[in-house]
């Protein structure tokens, strides 16, 4: 078998094409679309979701593959099958982890997806902070990173905020609103090439608070309800079903982990491996003084959200802390420690009800999700965790029914809250008897 014809995207088609970028976090995208624009690329975030995308995805990659790349692959094939793009002068955009995830060979399957579907033409380019694909067009150059970075930042912001916002606004719509409003506002500032320095993101901050605290509200005890998981499933709501709109229908109030927490977790752990297995000392003071510069900005952030009456988690720094004793910061496929730590942060602020989002088949997220749940109810007593695969052989309603059994517990909880008592060694076993004791 003759292997795939590489197309790459060369810098000439920064003029002549349009950029395809999959859906993951709907409004970081639309503030990193700006950027891109800033930077000379015509860019098309992806909406399309629905039957086709899955069946197209199933059509084209072997049935072995991750969900994420699947869905990802399928929704490209789904846009370019749909006529809207001259598919002459169409390109993709793929993201690249590095590390063990299977997510740094996506790319590799959809140049294999194209040819098979009749589009060997339509170059591919990779975004990545690894120096992966280093012939491409598409460069991850300093400028461009830090304004991704203040995207993020951003993005992160207008979601927490709306999220604690819209399950209890007077006017339906108000958060949303406010989101299209400061979406298209930091949009025109970046579009501009402002907007993304340290300064102006602390400054920037602060009124974003304001705006989304003087948005009308009436509080009521409501459930809160954390959600982590694989980065793909936990953000996407193509990969998860659309599982926040799913919890607000269920009168819950959603929190999602930002996405600069594993921006922070990437780097931190480069700079894990220097103290586990040595290396360039300047690598590791380097990671540091990066991470450093990125904790000024996130505890600016999160201060903006706590004075404006919101809640705050804590800073990266203190996150690294949580799950020591219960599993090594050594631990960091996929999600990593970093998923264990974020069920204990959401727990101690209040959102002990959590939905583990994973992709049916991704060992390391099962190991360092479901396999933690135990130990964090022997630690937390009050965590209610339900663990949720995704695949395209599961069914929405059987997630969704899981998801309610969940929240009844949530519900009578919030009702009739009681004292939870910690739980022996023998009751998370499952009732395994003592040490000595008769049979």
């Amino acid at each position: 078998m003759e292997p795939i014809k590489k197309v790459p995207f060369t810098k000439e088609m920064k003029k002549t094409h349009t950029i395809l970028i999959p859906t993951m976090l709907p409004i970081h995208f639309r503030i990193l679309g700006n950027v891109l624009e800033n930077y000379g690329y015509k860019v098309k975030v992806l909406d399309n979701c629905g039957p086709g995308v899955i069946e197209q995805g199933l059509k084209n990659v072997h049935n072995d593959t991750c969900y994420p790349a699947l869905l990802v692959i399928g929704q490209f094939l789904d846009a370019l099958n749909s006529g809207k793009y001259d598919l002459d002068h169409t390109a993709l955009l793929i993201t690249q982890t590095g590390g063990g995830c299977r997510a740094s060979n996506y790319i590799h399957l959809l140049r294999k997806a194209l040819v098979k579907a009749g589009y060997p033409q339509i170059p591919v380019a990779s975004l990545n902070f690894s120096g992966l694909e280093k012939d491409s067009g598409f460069q991850m150059t300093l400028p461009l990173a830090r304004r991704a970075l203040a995207c993020i930042f951003y993005g992160d912001m207008l979601c927490a905020l709306r999220n604690q916002v819209a399950p209890y606004e007077n006017e339906k719509g108000a958060a949303d609103k406010m989101v299209d409003l400061w979406v298209e506002r930091l949009g025109r500032v970046l579009l501009a090439g402002k907007g993304y320095t340290s300064k102006e993101m602390k400054h920037t901050f602060p009124l974003i608070a304001k705006d989304f605290a003087a948005i009308p509200v009436t509080r009521v005890p409501k459930v809160k309800v954390g959600v982590v998981g694989e980065i793909y499933v936990k953000y996407s709501p193509l990969g998860n079903n659309d599982l926040q709109k799913f919890l607000e229908s269920q009168d819950c109030e959603v929190n999602f982990p930002g996405l600069m927490g594993f921006v922070q977790y990437c780097a931190f752990n480069m700079g894990e491996d220097h103290v586990l297995y040595g290396g360039k000392l300047a690598v590791k003071i380097g990671i540091d003084q990066f991470l450093n510069w990125l904790d000024s900005i996130e505890r600016a952030m999160l201060k903006a959200e706590a004075d404006a009456g919101f809640y705050a988690p804590g800073p990266f720094k203190e996150l690294v802390e949580k799950p020591k004793g219960i599993i090594s910061l050594g631990a960091k496929m996929g999600e990593g420690w970093l998923l264990t730590a974020e069920m204990i942060e959401l727990v101690q602020g209040g959102y002990g009800n959590i939905v583990c989002a994973q992709p049916f088949g991704c060992l390391p997220n099962h190991i360092v999700g479901k396999g933690m749940v135990n130990k964090i109810r022997a630690l937390y007593p009050s965590a209610n965790i339900t663990p949720i695969d995704y695949d395209p052989s599961a069914t929405k309603v059987n997630q969704e029914n899981r998801i309610k059994l969940m929240l009844a517990v949530a519900k009578e909880r919030l009702n009739a809250p009681v004292e939870a008592k910690p739980l022996t060694a023998e009751e998370i076993a499952g009732g395994a008897p003592k040490v000595g004791a008769a049979v």
